[in-house]
């Protein structure tokens, strides 16, 4: 039994993550590899492509052509978290279809020892529908009566509802006959 409660503890324990790596580790590229913003995008946005891996001053030649982009140019500027990086911007193109892209930069060697022709790359997902356009739309709340088909005692129209209330009795009424009639022997 008690192994039992073990198992469970351990199984409960990892399944809620508390095993797994600090919230503080920071998520996206790893060290050196290149960084696109924003991860995901709809097909006419412009996408910024930071990398440190070129060093210093570094430059790097990039190549989105797997999402029909072509090539850009990284030059030397700065992260927003600072620090130095090689970076760039390009436009994916209108007629990009849904799907994860991998974009590549190919340091020049500029940014000092063993940076010349690094390869780095990055995962591009391009999308449909914005997920931060649709989180930065107001939240529409619905309007007016629900059209279900069943209507309450006092609906929008009460000469509907006599009519319906009427036409109900009239088929009672009618039923109530029919099945007198029977029970007596009367053919019909």
């Amino acid at each position: 039994m008690r192994n039992a409660r073990l198992l469970t503890v351990t199984a409960l324990v990892v399944a809620t993550g508390a095993l797994t790596a600090p919230a503080s580790a920071a998520p996206g590229p790893p060290a050196g590899g290149l960084e696109i913003r924003p991860a995901t995008v709809t097909p006419g946005s412009t996408v910024t492509v930071h990398t440190a891996a070129c060093g210093s001053g570094g430059t790097a030649a990039g190549d989105a052509s797997a999402v029909g982009a072509g090539t850009f140019a990284l030059a030397p500027g700065t992260r927003r978290e600072g620090g130095e990086a090689a970076a760039g911007r390009f436009e994916v193109p209108p007629s990009a279809q849904p799907g994860t892209y991998e974009i590549v930069a190919t340091c020049s060697g500029s940014g000092g020892s063993g940076t010349k022709d690094k390869r780095v790359a990055g995962d591009l997902v391009v999308t449909i529908t914005s997920t931060a356009a649709a989180g930065d739309r107001p939240r529409q709340l619905p309007k007016g009566h629900v059209k279900t088909g069943v209507g309450g005692a006092l609906g929008p129209d009460p000469v509907q509802t006599a009519a319906g209330v009427a036409a109900l009795a009239v088929a009672a009424a009618g039923g109530t006959w029919l099945l007198h009639r029977r029970a007596r022997g009367d053919r019909i």
